[in-house]
């Protein structure tokens, strides 16, 4: 057999091992027509019972045979593999667990029931790999409806051991995935930890005991007004010469400009009270409210102070509630003197600035964890573990 068949590896199986198709180490499923005992309820599993990322059922929901859908045909045992035969890119694969023993799942499903031969847990495993995945993706058919049936499933190999290495292999996949899990949590963490201290930071200074004694304004006092003004959709470009700003901040760019000063930029619909700004010339959309300081008012403070505005008590109360600038206008923030507004923004900005490369520290940290299960798995497959 060609590994062109059995798989997308260039390398021969370790000594003792061999390729074997899928097919000819599990057996096939057996179908089951619910809707013949319309009064017996099962549970169901379908695609959308399948967690892509953990590999685990969500849900199998609760059906009487009577409404049995057209696709619960297949009964399915505790120790199945279940792969899913529609966008196998996205790799919805799930080992089925006993509680689940004797339920139907969809015939979307690809039923990969081991044999004495292999594994459960090492099938479960291979069918996470970048080879797997990579090869049963080789087979789709259809755009609209992209897919692959049973029988091309089961006609992909796996580098297969005798059951007592299988077992050891699985035991140490299983040891390191733990590790890694563990890692990916406390990663997670800190990455949450980090995205909160800005705003931790923004209370410190504005909640403060000193910002108190600061001079209430009103910000229709203290700011110049204006709105953003609508812009075709056609004339928004994924690249381009001027940014274009929305609610949710830059949403494309344009070949022409509605500002050409810096401003502060708050969303009025959508995702109301996001902030952004813009430094030079822009065109600013419609569904924002735009500000720009006054006298005495420090651009990068204002930006700050925005950040602490509790945009739901400024919405009118409506069907689809938003953000006016007469809301806007009423708005109190506190102000102490020019130089003391620069040198709170400086630190803030400072500080932020430090966060900012924390969190990037920590997502590129993220990413290398969530790379290793593949190069454990990878390493597994090739006897290197």
């Amino acid at each position: 057999m060609s590994n062109s068949t059995l798989g997308n590896s260039n390398s021969p199986p370790p000594a003792g091992w061999q390729w074997v198709r899928l097919g000819g180490v599990c057996e096939e499923a057996k179908t089951h027509d619910p809707t013949v005992y319309p009064d017996i309820p099962f549970r169901y599993i379908d695609i959308s019972s399948i967690d892509t990322t953990h590999k685990r059922i969500t849900e199998a929901r609760g059906v009487m045979g009577s409404d049995a859908p057209s696709r619960a045909r297949q009964l399915v045992k505790a120790n199945d593999v279940l792969v899913a035969t529609t966008r196998p890119n996205l790799n919805a694969v799930v080992l089925v667990p006993s509680e689940l023993d004797g339920e139907i799942c969809s015939t979307g499903f690809s039923v990969l029931r081991p044999t004495t031969m292999i594994d459960p847990l090492y099938l479960f495993y291979w069918v996470q790999t970048r080879d797997f995945v990579e090869t049963v993706s080789g087979e789709v058919r259809g755009m609209l409806y992209p897919a692959v049936t049973d029988n091309q499933v089961r006609s992909i190999g796996i580098p297969l051991p005798p059951l007592p290495e299988q077992q050891r292999i699985v035991a140490r996949v299983q040891e390191l995935m733990t590790e890694v899990e563990h890692a990916r949590t406390a990663c997670e963490e800190q990455l949450e930890a980090a995205k909160a201290l800005p705003s931790s930071y923004l209370r410190q200074v504005f909640e403060s005991e000193e910002a108190k004694k600061w001079e209430r304004k009103r910000l229709g006092e203290v700011c110049e007004f204006s709105n953003g003004k609508f812009i075709r959709r056609e004339e928004i470009k994924a690249q381009g010469i001027y940014p274009v700003y929305g609610a949710n901040g830059l949403i494309g760019f344009a070949d022409r400009i509605l500002l050409d000063k810096s401003v502060i930029i708050v969303g009025r619909v959508g995702s109301c009270g996001e902030i952004n700004k813009s430094s030079g010339p822009a065109w600013i959309t419609d569904n924002t409210i735009v500000l720009a300081p006054l006298k005495d008012l420090d651009f990068d403070f204002l930006y700050l102070a925005l950040k602490t505005l509790k945009f739901e008590e400024l919405r009118a109360a409506s069907v689809q509630p938003l953000i006016t600038q007469s809301d806007l206008k009423a708005a109190l923030i506190s102000v102490p003197c020019l130089s003391e507004q620069k040198r709170i923004a400086d630190e803030l900005n400072d500080k932020i600035a430090s966060v900012e490369k924390l969190k990037a520290d920590i997502e590129k940290q993220l990413e290398a964890i969530k790379a290793l299960p593949q190069a454990i798995l990878r390493k597994a497959f090739l006897g290197e573990l």
